[in-house]
This record gives C-alpha cells, structure tokens and sequence, in this order.
C-alpha cells in the first residue's frame, strides 16, 4: 500500500529556507523506496497570484512503496535540517484513494489497493489539486478563483486548506484537509462557484497540466498556525 505524506515548517527567516530548497532536491535522488517527492512553496491560495506567497511556510510531498521507507526517512538529514529550523510543523499521512490526471508528466498517487472509499465514511479525508497553466489563459483563471476560494474558506466540515506549488506563478496547487469524504463530496458538487469553474475547465483552456486526488487520512501530528487541523 502505497503512503502519502505532506510536511509543511513555519520558519523564522525565509534566506536559510530557500537554500534548503535548493540544496533539498539533490538529497531526494535515490532515497529508498521514495516513488515521487516535491519540495513545496506555501502560500494563502486566495488567489494563486505572486501576492499569495508565504516565505515562512515550506512543505514537502513524498509518496512511498509503504509506510517503512516513510518511517524511515524522518531520521533523514533532508528532514532533520528542516526540523531544527522549524518553529512550527505538521505531519499528515495518507493513503490515496482516488487520483485523476498527472504531476510533472507522472502519475503519482497510485490508489491501487488502498483503502475503499466507503471503508473511509466518516473519517478525515484530504484533497490535493495541482496545476500548470497555459499563460496565455492565467489572467481569466486568476479572474474565476476568488468565489471559488470564497465558497472554500467557508464551507463546512473544512479543518486546513494551504496554496501548494513549486514556483508562485503557473504552477499552482492546494492541499484541504476535511472532516470526511461527504464535506469534500458537498464542496465539491454543491458549491456553485466551484461547479461553475469545473464546467469552465476545458472551454477556457486554463491547463497545460492538471490533477486532482483524494486521500484518507491516517495520521495528523504537530500543528499549522497553533493548531491541530
């Protein structure tokens, strides 16, 4: 069964943290069963714009064969400079359960196996949204996310949602975190700002590259801004 983990560190100075960006990638090569990995920016994704941009919240997404080679990398030297320079961080681990589309030319999240969806009712659930933009298509997609984001922040059964991405424009993603599969399934389905942006998707052209998974959670450790989502 196939783990997902996303780490995300609130920092001090955000000087030190780019470097460790820069320096971290090389330490991804070759790690023991790590199947796919992203060293990610942060940022409120109110409006997927440069604007957004957090310099004290940094994450990394791995994906592994299994839990132990997951396990096993927490004592790695990557993590453990972030650790040390970390004020704040949290943890959350994840099996998907359903992914569409790719990342970097891959498909990542393999939910082969992993636990059914009806086996998840009731339980945390989360949802990671990733995208490249065609830039000739950026400004009308930047034009249709606040309602979007508006519905977001305010629908029910949400505990955490971040902007996720590799650079702060054209490569743009989101993590949430949720109560349960029927909250994401409402946002998803009844928020009409949101039907009305997927109904627009392929018309307005928006996408290079795009991808949508879904995941239940196992395991939620530390906290992000004074809390445990």
């Amino acid at each position: 069964m196939s783990v997902v983990e996303l780490r995300v560190w609130r920092v001090g100075s955000a000087a030190p943290a780019l470097l460790r960006m820069a320096t971290g990638r090389r330490r991804l090569h070759g790690v023991p069963g790590l199947r796919f990995a992203k060293l990610l920016g942060t940022g409120s994704g109110r409006t997927f714009t440069p604007r957004d941009a957090d310099p004290h919240h940094w994450a990394l997404l791995t994906v592994w064969d299994d839990a132990a080679p997951a396990d096993d990398f927490a004592d790695s030297r990557l993590v453990a400079g972030w650790e040390a320079a970390a004020r704040e961080r949290l943890r959350v681990r994840m099996v998907p359960l359903s992914s569409r589309g790719r990342w970097s030319r891959t498909e990542p999240f393999d939910p082969t196996g992993t636990t059914s969806a009806d086996a998840t009712r009731g339980t945390p659930v989360a949802a990671i949204t990733r995208a490249r933009l065609r830039p000739a298509r950026a400004l009308s997609f930047w034009r249709a996310v606040p309602p979007v984001i508006d519905d977001l922040t305010a629908a029910s059964g949400l505990r955490m949602a971040i902007g996720i991405g590799e650079a702060p424009i054209g490569l743009q993603g989101t993590f949430s975190l949720w109560d349960s599969s029927r909250h994401l399934v409402d946002f998803a389905y009844r928020s009409a700002a949101h039907r009305s942006a997927v109904e627009r998707t392929e018309a307005a052209g928006w996408y290079a590259e795009e991808l949508f998974a879904r995941f239940a959670v196992l395991e939620v450790e530390g906290t992000y801004r004074g809390r445990t989502p």
